[in-house]
Order: structure tokens, then C-alpha cells, then sequence
């Protein structure tokens, strides 16, 4: 974005800037004395105007120079600058320059300082050393060179008036054609006067009249600005354009006015009334501070304008401002002073914590001015608060028995403020019993209830306590921290369904969300009633209740945190906000002069104001070129600004902001992604497993993680779509490479996947090439060989595993089943050898295995499988033999250990296996009897 940039203040191509340069060549040639002298009688003439335009005040006042157009101030130039823009960087300039020159000339030397004449209002308003007359000729500012012959000091005589008969009579010509109607010719009569005389306000008062007349105020404005600018001191016009500025209800151009005109008026008290207001409109508080206080130094009888500003400065945080001024007004009103002062007075010192000063200004106070009469309530109960906070129990309970249970209900302000700092300092008991005294207030009543309740739980008496947060509750709906505790002190007392019935909604609410500010508007939409419901119904047991509730709210939750950027940016506003925020500086009127003027507020909205003008310039550029690509391409230009004038997305803030952060909210999560599973809700479980992993994937510890990622897991080999949870397991395969859980929950996966998903051949060929004695993806590339039935593939990949793990029964059993399956191939012509082969890994397998029943039934198996018949028989008949105990099934990673179903004893049991295979033999050879006598035996239910 190209930035807007001012150019720098030697850097103006007026042409009163080149005048002056041509004028310093001249000054530099020696050759030139008729011009010098000319130039030494024209300085003679604008010194006299230089007297009196200087009033001795050393303040800076504009000038039009001799080739600058005054006209052209109320239009925009070639580059989108108001020439006032301009005039307002010299004003900065001459200001830092004057601050500049006036310090390096204090640090100098006494005897170093030159010794020059001055006059005594230059002495008292430039400072040491700097007058206005040579801050200006160092600033290069203006078009008079200076003259080598000394300046006459004084004022000549006649030097007042400086307009001559003939702009007289053309002001005069003017006047009359305004009177009667003749604007237009008014306007070239003026504008010629203008001409001849640049700063002269009295044609530009005049043409603001013309043009008012005719119904153009804008512009009338305009020029009655030019003209309070030439006469700063004419208050009635600055007070005119206040008028008007309210009138558009633009309030920093009131308050510049405003400022302008105090300048020019300061007895008008009204003035600073109104600018103060204006200040805090603006939210300037620091301001409108200062202003409440240069009008109290004005008006020193006005209390209610002191209060005012010392309330100010406490707003704005300086407690110290607030405190000199009210100190001020009792030090300057020794014997009589408003009492409303010293009470604003010791409320800001107990705010502070200085309570032992607030007790000196009230003991002083009673002493200077109600000597023999009754101090007021208010200020004797602060006096007891005071010694309450300082220890003095004994004292402060003698001031406070002066309320009493007939007249608490005249005071209840006071009763309550007593009350409450006995709470705050754990007096439970006392300030019970004054918050009992206004027990029958139908003000506060809710308050006084809630505040009672507090003080029965802190003495224990729970009953009491429950009574009245029933009564707190139903007066305060939407107290949320009252439900909370009431809920609290019930389950403690066992009572379970009441504490639900507190936080539950009522029947008929409505889930409601404040969509500007998204903060929920009713309060069984709060998420600490949510998240204290859900305790309640995980203590019960209630585990679809429990999860109905917080699952809504950490899906919100989390799809906040998604969706949205962690960092709060700013919004892409419309055009229609940025031009409002450009109001700030210009008021959105190109046509207007006091858009040069230095605006009055806040630093935050300044730079909005300029951000919003870079944007919309750069937005107008693009527009632009966007128009002169389309119309060069021989096609129709059509704006299109609806992106543009769309509002930006609204940041919201998330029900729970520290989800991911807290260590409590994480069990939570993965408590409720477990129900989720329970519940088989395994798609809502998938989604909040894969939110935390994408938005905590660096911030979550190693633990949560890996819990996270293998029930990401479980629920993928559960679910239609195994895909969904393949980026879990494959995720805790890279962080456990040699775990054979982990590898058994990858393999349970892909399992349900097409064998050649290409995501998880890549990933197998990466771990067996990064993890060469990795023996699980061998094996899992020898299942997937064996599952699309090349045999010969998958025994090759089942010898490389052999070859690093030679005795594993799990391998071993794989390469005997495959060689015994390459054995049954047409083309293998060394049969008898491979079958041997295979048989021996399978006796491998049985003696690893201790003779165990499965190791037995798969040589019969492979028996039977390759027509060894009487020896199948024989291993069917040693598996009916053997007896085999139960074991528990090998759970994956985050499973639950007690599953839920109950299997029946006997299910790692192969002997009604064994026997359906062995009746199969028999009945092949002719031996039905006894076929039909093992399936009784074996397999009858």
C-alpha cells in the first residue's frame, strides 16, 4: 500500500518560495543598490503593517502570500491536498522552530547571549533571546526580505488604516449588490478586491454573506473560516461557526471552533462549557478535565464544576489531579466550605486505601467547620468505615450504632455501605445484621438477599444460606454466580436434582445469541452454567445428559478458534466505515478549508482516519486500473463494489477462551470424546478430535495428544469411512515405531481400506526405509500380499521379518501358512520341499508356543489343507483333548479395559473348530456315525 506522505517544509513549491529565493540572489549581489533601495522602501511600508499585525503575543498568524491564489483554498488540488494542509505544517513548523531556537538560546552562556534591544512583550512572550520577528525570518516564512536599515520601534501614526479609497468603494459596490440581490455581481466585485488585497477579511466575510444568501452554506462557511483566520481576534465569527458546526453535528469541528473562539473570547465562560461537554463526548476525559478545571480557576464559587473535574480525573486514572484540586478548594475556604467537597474528597482517599488520611480530613473537617453542631450521617459513618479499616473495631462500632433499625430505612445508602465493608473485612455476623435492618427495602431487594445468603455460608448455616438464594435468584435471574453457589451448596447437601433444576433453562427459553456483541443474552446460555451442569450429570452418572450439554458448547468452541484468527485483526471494513472514519480529520468534505486545520481528537481515532484514507486510495487506484485493463481489452467496464461495501467478519468471542489452554478443559475434551464413543456419536467425536489436533497440534502436552490421536483411531476403524481416522493412526505410528500397539491400531484401520490406498503404501515404504529393523510394516505388507492372494510375496516379505525377529510365534505361523500356500501353486515344482518347509515353521510355532491348542489346530489346519488327512486327524483329536483358558482380548491404545459387552466363558476355546473340521473328515471317508457322534459331542448347543 502506498503510504501518504507529506512533503517536508523546505520542500513547498510555492511561488512565494521561489519569489524568496530569487529575492536572497538579489539581496547577494552588490550590483543592485536601486533594487535594494526599492526593497528598503517597500520594507518601510509592510513594517508599518508588520506593527500592526503583530500584537505583541509572539503567536503565529496566517498571511497569504503575494502569489498565492486565496480562492484556490477551497478546492482540492492536482494531488488530492487542501492548501491548508499546507499552512497547517507551517504552524508546526514555526512552533517547533520557536521551541528549537529558545532552548539552544537558554543553554548558551550569559556572557555568550547577544545583547539585543527588544520589546518588553517580546521579552514576555517569546522568552529569552527569540522574538517573532526572528523565529520568522529563520524560518524563511513569508515574502518580505528584511531590510539592513534598523527598524523604527513604536507604531506610526496612520498606520491603523492600511485600505485604501478604491477597495473602500469596491467593498462599498459589493455591499450594495448583496443588498439588493445582485449576488453574481457581488462575487466579481469581491473577488477583485481579494485580488489586490489577499488579507484583508472583510471581502471574505462579505462573500460568506453572498453565498449564504443563495443557499450554499457549505461554501459560505468556507470563507467566513478564511476570514476568522485574517481577524483570529473577532470572536463573534468563531462563535458563528460554532453555530454552524452544530448544526452539521460535526463535534471536532465544534470543538476547534470552540478553542478558536475562547482565544478570542475568554470571559465567555459558556464557551468552555461547551468544549468540556464536546471533550466528553469525544471520550476525552483528560481534556475535558482541564477544561472543568481552567472554568473552576475562573469561577471559584462554582463547586459543582470542581466535583466535576476532579470526578474526571479519576475517570482518567490521575488520582493525583483529582486530590490537589478539591485540597485547593478547602485550603482557599477555611472557615465555610460545601460539604459535597470534602465527601467527593474522603471517597477518593478510602478508594486509594488511605483511610488514615480520609480520618484526618474528616477529624479536621469536624473541627474548622461544624464546630458545636452535628456532623452529617455520611461523613460520621465514613469516619467509622475508616477506623473499621484501620482496627479500631471498638470506635467504629460507636459511630455505627447511630443507625438503627428506625431510621436504616431513611438511610438505606448507608446501611448498605456499613454492611458491606464489614463483609468485605469477614465481620459476617455484624454486617448481617445490618443487612437484615433493610430486609424489607423493595429497592435492593435482590442485593440484600444475595449479600445475606453470602454471609449464612460463610457462618456454615447452609439452610439459611439456601432460603435465601432461592429469594436472590428468582428477584436476580440473570446472576449467574448466584445460581452457581446456590448449586454448589446443594450438592454438598446431597440434594442432586435440585442443583439441576437451578441450572437447567426453563421449559420455554429460547437460545438466544446477542449477534453484535456475541455474548449470550439469557443465562442458561453462560458457559460456567454449562460447564457446572455438566459436572453435576458426570457425578451422577448421567452420561448422555452430560454430554448434550458440553458438547455444543466445546464444538462452538473450537469452530470459533477455527475459523477465526488466533490475533483479533482488524475487520475489512466497507467503504462506507472508512469514509465515516475519515470524519475525523476532513468531516468527508473535500470542498471544505477547515479540512487543513489540525483535527481535535483522539491519537486511536487519528490513525483510523488515516489507515481508512490509505485504504480507500488504494482501493480507488485498483478500481482504476482494474477499468483501464478492461477497456483496453475491448470489453464493457462494470463496477463491481459489493465485496467492498460488504461488512467484515465480526470477531466473537469464544464460550470457553482458555479451552486449549487449560489443563481441566483438556481432560473434558477427551472425557467427552470417549462418551461421544460410548455413545457411538463416532462422526461429532471425529470432529472435535481433529479440531484440537489442528488447533493445540503444538501447545498440547504428549499425553493428551497421544490420547487424542488414538481415539481419533478408535473411531476410525468404527465408522463408515476408516479414511476420516487414518491421519490419527498413522500420527501415532510416527511417534511409537516400534510399539506394537500402535502399529495393531494402524493395522485395524487400513484394514477396512482398499489395498492400494495410496496414502498408506507411501507411508509404509517411508517407515520401512527410515526404520530398517522395523519388523510391523513388513508384516502388514506380508497381510496385504496374502490378502490379494500372491502368496510367493508375501512368504518373501514374512522371511525378511523372520530374518529379524526368528522367534516370534506370530511370524513364525505367518511363514508357515504362506510357504504351505505357495506349496498349492501350479507352476512350484518343488512342492514336497516348500509343504516340508511350511510345516516346520508351524512345528516352530507349536514349540515356541508350549504346545498350546491354536498352535496344534494350525498343523491340523495345514494338514487338512494339503490332503494330509490322517494327520489333520490326529491334531483335531490332541485340540479335543486340550483344554484352553480364557484370556483377556488385546485392547488398542485408549480402549476401554472393561468393555462393555460380556463375552461368554470359553471363547479363546478352538475344540468346536477343530471338531466341525474333524466330523468333515469322517463324513469324507465314509464314517458318518462317527461325523454325526463328534458334532454331538462338540457342537451341539
Amino acid at each position: 500500500m502506498e503510504e501518504e506522505t507529506m512533503p517536508e517544509f523546505d520542500a513547498f513549491e510555492h511561488p512565494m518560495e521561489l519569489e524568496l529565493q530569487e529575492r536572497e540572489e538579489d539581496e547577494g549581489d552588490n550590483n543592485t543598490k536601486d533594487a535594494d533601495n526599492q526593497n528598503e522602501e517597500e520594507d518601510e511600508d509592510e513594517e508599518e503593517e508588520e506593527e500592526d499585525d503583530d500584537d505583541g503575543t509572539g503567536e503565529y498568524k496566517f498571511q497569504f502570500g503575494a502569489e498565492m491564489d486565496p480562492l484556490a483554498f477551497t478546492e482540492e488540488d492536482a494531488n488530492g491536498l487542501q492548501p491548508y494542509q499546507q499552512f497547517e505544517r507551517l504552524e508546526h513548523q514555526y512552533e517547533a522552530l520557536a521551541a528549537k531556537k529558545r532552548k539552544a538560546i537558554t543553554l548558551q552562556p550569559p556572557s555568550e547571549v547577544p545583547a539585543k534591544k527588544f520589546r518588553q512583550e517580546d521579552r514576555q512572550e517569546d522568552g529569552p533571546g527569540a522574538s517573532f520577528d526572528e523565529i520568522m525570518e529563520a524560518m524563511n516564512f513569508g515574502m518580505r526580505r528584511k531590510s539592513r536599515k534598523l527598524k523604527k520601534r513604536g507604531r506610526r501614526k496612520g498606520s491603523k488604516s492600511k485600505v485604501s479609497s478604491e477597495l473602500k468603494r469596491k467593498l462599498g459596490d459589493a455591499t450594495l449588490h448583496y443588498a439588493h440581490g445582485r449576488y453574481e455581481e457581488a462575487k466579481c466585485v469581491l473577488r477583485e478586491v481579494i485580488r489586490l488585497s489577499p488579507n484583508l477579511p472583510d471581502p471574505y466575510h462579505t462573500l460568506g454573506l453572498v453565498y449564504n444568501a443563495m443557499g450554499d452554506k457549505k461554501r459560505a462557511m468556507n470563507f467566513y473560516m478564511l476570514a476568522a483566520h485574517l481577524s483570529p481576534k473577532d470572536a463573534s465569527l468563531w462563535k458563528l461557526l460554532v453555530a454552524w458546526s452544530i448544526e452539521q453535528g460535526n463535534r471536532r469541528q465544534t470543538s476547534y471552533c470552540l478553542s478558536k473562539a475562547i482565544t478570542a473570547d475568554p470571559e465567555d465562560i459558556s464557551l468552555r462549557y461547551h468544549r468540556a461537554s464536546i471533550y466528553i463526548e469525544l471520550g476525552d476525559y483528560q481534556k475535558a478535565a482541564e477544561s472543568y478545571e481552567q472554568i473552576a480557576r475562573l469561577c471559584p464559587n462554582e463547586v459543582e464544576v470542581l466535583k466535576t473535574a476532579a470526578q474526571l480525573y479519576r475517570k482518567c486514572g490521575e488520582h493525583e489531579c483529582s486530590v490537589g484540586i478539591l485540597e485547593d478548594y478547602l485550603k482557599n475556604h477555611p472557615t465555610e466550605a460545601d460539604l459535597s467537597v470534602i465527601h467527593l474528597l474522603v471517597v477518593i482517599h478510602m478508594e486509594d486505601n488511605a483511610h488514615l488520611k480520609a480520618l484526618d480530613l474528616i477529624e479536621c473537617a469536624k473541627l474548622r467547620y461544624f464546630t458545636g453542631k452535628q456532623m452529617p450521617l455520611n461523613l460520621s459513618i465514613k469516619a467509622g468505615i475508616c477506623h473499621l479499616h484501620l482496627g479500631h473495631i471498638e470506635e467504629a462500632e460507636i459511630i455505627f450504632s447511630a443507625v438503627q433499625n428506625e431510621n436504616a430505612s431513611q438511610h438505606p445508602d448507608i446501611v448498605t455501605e456499613v454492611a458491606d465493608s464489614l463483609m468485605t473485612l469477614e465481620y459476617y455476623e455484624s454486617a448481617l445484621k445490618y443487612y437484615m435492618m433493610l430486609e424489607g427495602d423493595d429497592n435492593k431487594k435482590g442485593y440484600l438477599h444475595l449479600r445475606i445468603a453470602e454471609c449464612y455460608v460463610f457462618l456454615r448455616e447452609r439452610v439459611q444460606a439456601i432460603g435465601y438464594f432461592y429469594k436472590a435468584v428468582n428477584e436476580l435471574e440473570d446472576s449467574v454466580d448466584a445460581r452457581l453457589t446456590l448449586s454448589s451448596i446443594l450438592l454438598e447437601e446431597g440434594k442432586d436434582d435440585e442443583a439441576v433444576s437451578v441450572l437447567s433453562p426453563p421449559k420455554e427459553s429460547e437460545s438466544s445469541i446477542d449477534s453484535s456483541s456475541g455474548k449470550p443474552k439469557s443465562w442458561w446460555l453462560n458457559s460456567k452454567i454449562k460447564l457446572k451442569l455438566c459436572q453435576v450429570y458426570r457425578a451422577k452418572g448421567s452420561l448422555e445428559a452430560c454430554v448434550d450439554v458440553i458438547f455444543p458448547l466445546i464444538r462452538e468452541t473450537l469452530f470459533l478458534k477455527s475459523v477465526q484468527p488466533k490475533v483479533k485483526v482488524r475487520p475489512r471494513l466497507s467503504k462506507s466505515v472508512l469514509s465515516q472514519r475519515i470524519k475525523v480529520v476532513d468531516d468527508h468534505q473535500t470542498d471544505t478549508i477547515f479540512h487543513g486545520f489540525k483535527p481535535v481528537a483522539l491519537a486511536s481515532d487519528l490513525s483510523k482516519a488515516a489507515r481508512a484514507r490509505k485504504v480507500l486510495r488504494k482501493q480507488a487506484m485498483l478500481k482504476e486500473a482494474k477499468k483501464a485493463a478492461a477497456l483496453a481489452a475491448g470489453a464493457d467496464w462494470k463496477s463491481d463494489d459489493s465485496d467492498s461495501e460488504s461488512p467484515g467478519h465480526v470477531y466473537r468471542e469464544p464460550p470457553l477462551p482458555d479451552l486449549l489452554k487449560d489443563e481441566e478443559h483438556l481432560g473434558l475434551i477427551v472425557d467427552l470424546c470417549k462418551s461421544l464413543i460410548s455413545l457411538q456419536r463416532y462422526w461429532d467425536a471425529l470432529e472435535i478430535i481433529n479440531l484440537c489436533l489442528k488447533l493445540a497440534s503444538s501447545t498440547l502436552s504428549v499425553e493428551k495428544k497421544g490420547e487424542l490421536q488414538a481415539l481419533g483411531a478408535q473411531v476410525g476403524y468404527n465408522i463408515a469411512d476408516p479414511i476420516r481416522g487414518f491421519d490419527c493412526a498413522r500420527s501415532i505410528v510416527s511417534q511409537h515405531p516400534y510399539s506394537f500397539a500402535a502399529w495393531n491400531c494402524y493395522y485395524k484401520v487400513i484394514s477396512r481400506l482398499d489395498n492400494r490406498y495410496p496414502k498408506s503404501s507411501k507411508f509404509l515404504n517411508h517407515m520401512r526405509v527410515k526404520h530398517k529393523d522395523c519388523v510391523p510394516p513388513i508384516i502388514i505388507a506380508g497381510h496385504q500380499f496374502t490378502t490379494i492372494s500372491h502368496h510367493q510375496d508375501a512368504a518373501r516379505e514374512y522371511l525378511e521379518a523372520y530374518k529379524l525377529m526368528t522367534d516370534n510365534q506370530l511370524i513364525n505361523l505367518c511363514v508357515g501358512s504362506a510357504l504351505i500356500n505357495v506349496s498349492l501353486g501350479f507352476r512350484l515344482q518343488n512342492k514336497h520341499q516348500c509343504v516340508l518347509q511350511g510345516m516346520a515353521f508351524l512345528y516352530n510355532n507349536l514349540r515356541l508356543s508350549g504346545n498350546r491348542q491354536e498352535a496344534l489346530y494350525n498343523i491340523g489346519r495345514a494338514c487338512h489343507h494339503v490332503g494330509l488327512v490322517s494327520l489333520a486327524v490326529i491334531y483335531y483329536q490332541r485340540v479335543l483333548d486340550t483344554h484352553e483358558d480364557d484370556y483377556p482380548i488385546p485392547k488398542l491404545p485408549n480402549e476401554n479395559p472393561d468393555p462393555v459387552e460380556n463375552r461368554k466363558p470359553g471363547y479363546c476355546d478352538l475344540r468346536r473348530e477343530a471338531a466341525y473340521n474333524l466330523h468333515l473328515i469322517y463324513k469324507n471317508s465314509g464314517a458318518h456315525d462317527l461325523a454325526r457322534q463328534i458334532l454331538r459331542d462338540y457342537c451341539t448347543v
